[in-house]
């Protein structure tokens, strides 16, 4: 296989870092610059908008350019964003920093996605895809429990110093072993959004978005929970965020082997349920770190194991369209994060971190409403049909 596919997983490890990492870090940035945890998490709302937003956008207006070109801008203005961020002395300089690193690193990641089908054989396009969603994966596991660690050390700068160097780095891979790759037809936003007049598509799409709403909400404020309410410090966060890590690979690879064995929808219901349930239940088990790691695993893997599910019944649904849903299921994901930590955000500075789960779990029980009735409405068609 191609060895260039390893460069591009380099590449979705980087930009993972710096979506996943500010969310362990908001009380030392709070504290830094002055402001509160709540104004800190708009760090992460603002982020994961502009991340959702900016790839479909980005990627029509650059359809003509040739990728390894695109890619070396991308990369140029993620490190403007990050060296931004390193430098930030107010928290409007560090907003902005955000902004220009989301809206190149979307734009790496599909590029990574797409790259890595253009450049082997069609033998091994599902392991390229694969291992370029491994750097994504190890940016969760490793990534930011190694960022947390230099953050707790150092500062919370210090990781987007390390990240500013990786970038420089993957730079010089671009530059010297990628060569150019030739752009390919992008399907147009209009043709994209068209495809959720279908109440089925529109309805899972919506099921995405709530899901990680709920869980961003909770999510998005852990370090606060864990510091808080019990008693953590720096190090035993960076386990936690470790464990979650480590959990939530492990549970995307069974998501997928249980929807291929008892199918997509009925896995879609189950896991939801057991999630809104367990994310309930996070703050009543603070009461015992072991007890609490446990509920931890339970929770990441359930996080992560929905996620194929849904892509596995959005080809079920649509295999003709299968391509534009997973670009739209993307943005749906990012839009969700975007309002979940809003949502925690705003439950942080009125009340207590300890109800950000019980709100999160509102919404999953809203998702496991909406999956059931675009199921519903595909059952009744085919009942109708037959």
């Amino acid at each position: 296989m191609d060895k260039r596919i390893y460069l591009l997983a380099i590449i979705s490890f980087v930009v993972g870092m710096v979506e996943l990492i500010i969310g362990g870090l908001l009380d030392l940035v709070a504290s830094d610059l002055g402001v509160s945890l709540g104004q800190a998490g708009l760090l992460i709302t603002v982020f994961s908008l502009a991340f959702a937003i900016a790839a479909p956008v980005l990627l029509t207006i650059t359809v003509k350019m040739e990728r390894s070109r695109l890619m070396m801008i991308s990369l140029a203005v993620f490190l403007a964003g990050n060296i931004v961020a390193v430098f930030s002395p107010f928290y409007s300089v560090l907003l902005v920093g955000r902004i220009l690193a989301a809206a190149s690193g979307s734009l790496l990641i599909a590029l990574c996605m797409t790259m890595a089908s253009y450049i082997v054989t069609e033998e091994y396009r599902a392991r390229a895809i694969g291992i370029v969603f491994m750097g994504i994966s190890a940016s969760l596991v490793l990534g930011v429990p190694i960022g947390l660690m230099l953050g707790n050390v150092f500062g919370w700068r210090a990781p987007f110093v390390l990240i500013s160097a990786l970038t420089v780095i993957s730079m010089a891979g671009v530059h010297f072993f990628m060569g150019k790759v030739a752009p390919k037809p992008a399907v147009p936003i209009g043709v994209q959004l068209k495809t959720l007049k279908s109440r089925k598509i529109a309805l899972t799409q919506i099921t995405s978005f709530l899901l990680m709403t709920g869980h961003l909400t909770f999510y998005g404020y852990l370090t606060p929970f864990l510091k808080m309410k019990m008693g953590l410090d720096g190090n035993w966060v960076s386990i936690v965020y470790l464990i979650f890590g480590i959990a939530a690979v492990i549970g995307g690879g069974i998501g997928g082997l249980l929807a291929d064995r008892f199918g997509a929808k009925s896995v879609i219901l189950t896991l939801l349920a057991m999630f809104g349930i367990t994310l309930f239940s996070l703050p009543f088990a603070a009461f015992s770190l072991p007890v609490f790691l446990i509920m931890v695993v339970i929770w990441s893997m359930l996080s992560w194991a929905i996620t194929p599910a849904i892509h596995s019944y959005l080809i079920e649904v649509t295999p003709e369209t299968s391509d534009i849903q997973q670009t739209l299921n993307n943005s749906a994901v990012h839009m969700g994060m975007a309002f979940g930590s809003m949502i925690g955000g705003i439950m942080i500075e009125t009340t207590s971190v300890e109800y950000n789960a019980a709100a999160g779990s509102v919404f999953i029980i809203i998702a496991l409403g909406t999956a059931v009735l675009s199921m519903a409405k595909k059952e009744r068609r085919t009942a109708a049909a037959e």
